[in-house]
């Protein structure tokens, strides 16, 4: 299973919107695990992302897909990991 990371901050409705774009990736669910992680709680993940949330971030590649993005922009960039 492949982790990833769904990079945002709490009141940014840019990264409830790539939520729900993931609840859509229904049939990757068994693929990958994703975890939330909020920028505003850690300085790095500022300093990286502060501008260009939402990012879904591969943990293992760090290669990292930047909003916007659709379901088909989620499902081809997990399948050409």
């Amino acid at each position: 299973m492949q982790k990833f990371l769904l990079l945002g901050t709490a009141g940014c409705h840019l990264c409830e919107d790539a939520g729900l774009i993931l609840t859509e990736c229904r049939q990757l669910k068994s693929q990958m695990e994703v975890e939330l992680i909020d920028i505003a709680e850690e300085e790095h993940w500022q300093a990286l992302y502060a501008i260009r949330i939402p990012v879904l971030l591969h943990t293992e590649s760090q290669k990292a897909l930047f909003w916007p993005f659709t379901a088909d922009d989620v499902t081809d960039f997990i399948t050409t990991l």
